[in-house]
């Protein structure tokens, strides 16, 4: 479950204090330290599971010489209090020139460097639905998929009765259009039209 630690710092504060060495993972949400768990069993699974196909769509693209996904980054957002670590990302290889901190740092200030955001939900399924959609749309981000795989978010994101869900934000004339799929749906993404899997092959991934 996240945790926060609640004194008020900036992000390059942040930064300078993020260990090197950890067992969770961290953001910073408007100002405060957020402790996140790292990624286990199943959401390892799934994101594990995500990220090889989309290394495929990405080879039928022929983009795997200028796309790729790292293995971890730091998103910082428009307002400057917020850093995310996605579960994955992305990134265009050609835009990171722009990307001053890219090298040295491993972060994302530039919206055009970034294909896709995916976020594998947890407990703080708020953050994923609410926070960190709202601030990536505002960042210009072209497309965020919500993979909820246990049906933890809100009836307000995923209705009712809930069941796993996968949410595709895709940016157009500056907000998000949403597109929902569950069971046997086809994934259908503007940014990786050659994503070849249904929801339920994402929620009953084997790596």
């Amino acid at each position: 479950m996240s945790q926060a630690l609640t004194k008020s710092i900036t992000f390059d504060e942040f930064i300078e204090w993020y260990p090197e060495n950890f067992e969770v993972r961290y953001e910073l949400h408007d100002g405060v330290i957020v402790e996140r768990a790292k990624p286990r069993g199943k959401h390892s699974r799934v994101t594990g599971f995500t990220i090889n196909h989309l290394n495929i769509a990405i080879a039928n693209l022929n983009k795997e010489d200028i796309w790729f996904i790292p293995r971890e980054s730091i998103v910082k957002t428009s307002v400057g209090k917020s850093g995310y670590e996605p579960d994955i990302i992305v990134l265009d290889e050609q835009a990171l020139i722009h990307e001053k901190r890219w090298e040295s740092e491993s972060i994302i200030e530039i919206a055009d460097s970034v294909k896709l955001i995916v976020e594998v939900v947890s407990t703080n399924w708020r953050d994923d639905y609410s926070k960190k959609s709202a601030d990536y749309e505002e960042m210009g981000i072209q497309e965020y998929w919500i993979i909820d795989y246990e049906a933890l978010g809100g009836k307000r994101f995923i209705g009712a009765p809930k069941q796993p869900t996968i949410s595709v934000y895709h940016l157009i004339d500056g907000e998000y259009i949403m597109t929902q799929f569950r069971n046997n749906d086809q994934i259908i993404s503007p940014i990786f039209p050659t994503f070849n899997l249904t929801a339920n092959q994402i929620f009953n991934a084997h790596l």
